[in-house]
């Protein structure tokens, strides 16, 4: 389970494939210069709800990974949440496409992850 710390007041806990999807994102987001908004549904053990974070190339980030291997990335997965973080809603963590399925539209797989 990776860390993701925020400015260093905010600490969210994401599996290591997922983290390491999103610090490509955000990475290549922040790069360019570009703010955006960050959502993600808040787990159950912690009260349930959803979290938003403005994502700004000055605000420092920290990503911290439990294990030591850099996870195989999945092109398709990058792709949708690339293409999320372009929209007015912002950056959603939407679930993995799974290999043995027809790659579902990213509108389903926003939708299926809104709030």
């Amino acid at each position: 389970m990776g860390t993701l710390t925020y400015d260093v007041v905010k600490q969210v806990h994401f599996d290591d494939r997922l983290l390491a999807h999103l610090q490509l994102v955000i990475a290549t987001k922040l790069r360019r210069g570009e703010s955006f908004n960050f959502s993600w549904k808040t787990d159950a053990s912690e009260g349930s709800g959803r979290t938003t974070i403005w994502l700004h190339p000055a605000i420092p980030l920290l990503y911290e990974f439990q294990g030591s291997r850099q996870p195989a990335i999945n092109r398709l997965w990058l792709d949708d949440l690339m293409t999320s973080a372009d929209t007015v809603t912002g950056l959603q963590v939407i679930p993995e496409p799974r290999a043995d399925r027809v790659r579902p539209r990213l509108e389903e797989a926003v939708s299926a992850s809104a709030f």
